[in-house]
């Protein structure tokens, strides 16, 4: 199984995508993610087969929801712990 995909990132949320065939683009995206996702900027157009090495997300598995619910929604990663610890106490300086 093979598509040709467009990529689409949130306008709303750093780091999350939108992955759609191309010939459909956002038509089978129910309103409620559309809402959530904000105006989908265009990011790339590829061909997409199982074998592809992505980034973060497995081709089957995107190809497979592309051809299930019509949409693949990438999310952002998770925050280092490191990041989530930015604002707590700093003993050296008492500040919170």
């Amino acid at each position: 199984m093979k598509k040709i995909c467009s990529v689409f990132r949130s306008s709303k949320k750093d780091e999350m995508y939108l992955y759609v065939d191309k010939t459909e683009k956002m038509k089978r995206v129910p309103d409620a993610l559309k809402e959530m996702f904000g105006a989908p900027v265009h990011v790339f157009d590829m061909l997409l087969t199982p074998e592809k090495e992505l980034s973060r997300v497995d081709a089957t598995q995107v190809l497979e929801d592309i051809r299930v619910k019509g949409y693949f929604l990438q999310m952002p990663p998770p925050k280092e712990d490191y990041l989530l610890n930015i604002h707590q106490d700093r003993p050296e300086t008492g500040v919170r």
